[in-house]
């Protein structure tokens, strides 16, 4: 049975959009990411693992180009059509919805930009095509910069002499790269293009960088194998390396004039998605829970007609919705205000991806021991949801950049 929406003006068609996707959810992505979270790394990214399944069958549905215009052969879904799709595909799996965002995004960037060209040679194929052979990464981090290299409002992020792992130089008409971006990122070992931050003119330090589309084909270009990690394991990655890759001028299309301010951007969209995985992990460890506590029996009865059972379940509802509220909110400003405004979703990001952990935990400790086992979800949620508060930004490096933001606007005037 669909779960209640507070929103009461859903069309038609917002409600076939939940049925459909929660329906692939549950029969697909459920059992596919069971099978990914229990394979080896390198077994999870073979030419025979269930993960290609997932894709071609999402793929087949046109997910991966949900939220791009009609004329380029997307789906044309509106911002809050966008959310209602990934909440339910991410209570389906988290990892494996992190695989079909992130195929998009670096496209959807390419199409925010505004580059005709760019958008006919890389983001129009990836609208037309039904099959998974084309896919996308985002390679922002390296080994020794994380939070450094998305902390924009921090004075060192621009003093001279911090310097990048991953250069780029421009030698006639091509860019040439060279470096190595870290184990981290996502879909690193599958993707055929890359949406890759580099650094340009180290003079003014990590703020005189770059981002360019290129193919992940081309030649000087490697990759490390697939990371063995606690969580999120159906989501693979990996690092990638680059020795003398060249790729056209016209391919890099953030410099280092607006490359803070573009990462701040980008990050504010990041960070609102972040929110839709809260929101859809939250959901899956509520559901999970509360389901438990009506089977379970101890003192002579189920657990839920326990007097603090049903207090704790009435908390944990509690935060889902509020997530639900909050994401949806920053998800609509991000899609519908550009630039965005990061302060709104850097905030948000922190404080639903905490109070989905806290979901997720009760939801373990309701189920007691057998929460710490294999035979139940739950397990595999708790371990998905210890990456939350640290993927696209650790949270308390967020709010300090989202206070720098809220320092220099705070109260921002109407749009």
């Amino acid at each position: 049975m669909p779960y209640f929406d507070l929103n009461l003006d859903l069309s038609w068609e917002d409600k076939e959009i939940k049925s459909q996707a929660h329906k692939f959810a549950k029969e697909v992505m459920r059992p596919i990411a069971r099978d990914v979270d229990r394979m080896s790394a390198q077994e999870a990214v073979g030419k025979n693992s269930p993960l290609w399944e997932f894709l071609r069958q999402a793929y087949a549905l046109g997910y991966h180009k949900a939220l791009f215009p009609p004329e380029l052969g997307g789906l044309g879904f509106t911002p809050l059509q966008g959310h209602i799709l990934n909440e339910e595909i991410i209570w389906g799996s988290l990892g494996l919805s992190g695989v079909l965002l992130l195929a998009s995004w670096p496209f959807f960037k390419v199409l925010q930009s505004g580059d005709q060209g760019l958008i006919e040679e890389f983001v129009a194929p990836f609208c037309r095509t039904s099959e998974p052979n084309i896919t996308a990464c985002w390679a922002i981090t390296e080994p020794d910069r994380g939070s450094d290299s998305i902390n924009v409002n921090e004075p060192f992020f621009s003093a001279p002499g911090a310097r990048g792992n991953v250069q780029a130089r421009l030698d006639g008409n091509d860019w040439v790269i060279n470096g190595q971006k870290s184990a981290w990122v996502s879909c690193g070992p599958i993707a055929t293009h890359g949406m890759l931050n580099v650094q340009i003119d180290p003079s003014k330090g990590l703020a005189g960088g770059g981002v360019c589309i290129l193919p992940l084909n081309l030649p000087g270009i490697s990759r490390g194998k697939a990371l063995e990690k606690v969580g999120q394991r159906d989501l693979p990655q990996g690092e990638l390396f680059f020795h003398e890759v060249r790729i056209p001028k016209k391919y890099m299309f953030v410099g280092p004039g607006n490359y803070s301010t573009w990462t701040a951007n980008n990050l504010a969209f990041g960070n609102a998605a972040m929110t839709l995985f809260a929101i859809g992990l939250a959901r899956a460890a509520f559901d999970e829970g509360i389901a438990y506590t009506k089977e379970r029996v101890q003192g002579g009865k189920v657990l839920i007609d326990h007097y603090f059972t049903k207090v704790r379940i009435a908390r944990m509802f509690g935060k889902v919705e509020a997530i639900r509220a909050t994401s949806r909110a920053v998800w609509n400003l991000a899609l519908k205000v550009y630039p965005p405004l990061p302060e709104y979703s850097y905030a948000a990001k922190a404080i639903c991806t905490e109070m989905a952990r806290e979901v997720v935990d009760e939801a373990v400790q309701l189920h007691g021991a057998n929460g710490l086992t294999k035979e139940y979800p739950i397990e595999k949620f708790w371990r998905d949801s210890r990456a939350l508060t640290i993927e696209d930004g650790e949270n308390n490096t967020l709010c300090a950049m989202a206070g720098n933001f809220l320092k220099d606007t705070y109260p921002r005037s109407a749009r």
